[in-house]
């Protein structure tokens, strides 16, 4: 009795000092992420690019809340190996802020809390977790290096499919790198104009719309990795309808307003055709129904 006694006490003063070193730990991360916090909002809020930043985390957490049911028939089990997992995190937090490397920075606060789940709440809790927190990715803007890799041969890429486009529509039209030449006006697919900013989200939205949407994994990351040409193919269309309004209608119907409602049209244009590639991918491999036969 007095044993049972004994051992239920060790039990809960373990719950105590692991809920306690987990309050501390979230604490002192938050403190050293305050900045970083404070530079993405910022980010999110003055760069379109990564608007949908807002959005993220709140999806990240309801993915979390669609596991909890099975989170809690999960065994906690800490595991040590979770302290070189932060101890990363920190020297990449580290040698970003030596370096002015936000990304880095950045990246290493999904470290932390990779290695502070694994060392508080263990390797299945973790892998069960994995979603919510690898999804946290599409909140970071990408650095300029891996921007201006990817921008340029966007730009290129949508101004010969516009320019093909364009041509074969009967519209006089010469290209060179990424400047359309019209009879009347002269476009130019800047950086901001590469559809790297509807990709990114596109990316991020077929990730969740794979996740609910389908069942087997293959099936999902097809429907990711799909969501990629469609982004590409749907903004050089975008560029393509730019081309045309400015040849009909004149510079000024291709900008402002019109410019701003034509994107978010493509964009939607895009997810339709996510959405119908979700509903073909499901479909395969499935059984046709069996028609029963009735005997007369």
């Amino acid at each position: 009795m007095n044993e049972d006694l004994h051992h239920q006490a060790r039990g809960h003063s373990g719950v105590i000092i692991g809920s306690l070193l987990a309050t501390i730990l979230l604490g002192l991360i938050t403190a050293l992420y305050y900045e970083i916090f404070a530079g993405l909002l910022y980010d999110w809020d003055n760069d379109p690019n990564y608007s949908h930043g807002f959005i993220v985390p709140f999806m990240s957490a309801f993915f979390v809340y669609e596991r909890w049911s099975g989170l809690r028939q999960l065994p906690i089990q800490p595991s040590i190996l979770g302290i070189p997992i932060m101890i990363l995190g920190m020297a990449m937090l580290v040698i970003g802020s030596v370096g002015a490397e936000l990304f880095a920075q950045r990246v290493s606060f999904i470290v932390m809390i990779t290695g502070l789940t694994l060392l508080i709440l263990g390797k299945r809790m973790l892998v069960t977790l994995s979603l919510p927190i690898v999804f946290l990715l599409f909140m970071i803007p990408l650095p300029a290096i891996v921007v201006n890799t990817i921008a340029f041969p966007l730009q290129i890429f949508a101004a010969q499919s516009a320019s093909f486009c364009l041509f074969n529509l009967g519209i006089p039209v010469l290209r060179e790198g990424n400047l359309i030449y019209l009879a009347g006006t002269t476009l130019e697919v800047a950086e901001a104009c590469s559809g790297l900013r509807s990709l990114v989200a596109l990316l991020a939205l077929g990730t969740v719309y794979g996740y609910f949407s389908q069942r087997q994994m293959w099936k999902r990351w097809a429907l990711v990795l799909l969501s990629i040409p469609i982004a590409i193919v749907a903004n050089a269309l975008r560029v393509t309808g730019t081309g045309i309004l400015a040849n009909y209608w004149g510079t000024e119907a291709a900008e402002g307003f019109y410019h701003t409602f034509e994107g978010w049209l493509v964009f939607v244009v895009a997810f339709i055709l996510l959405l119908g590639c979700g509903t073909i991918i499901a479909k395969i491999g499935k059984q046709p129904p069996r028609h029963s036969v009735t005997p007369v």
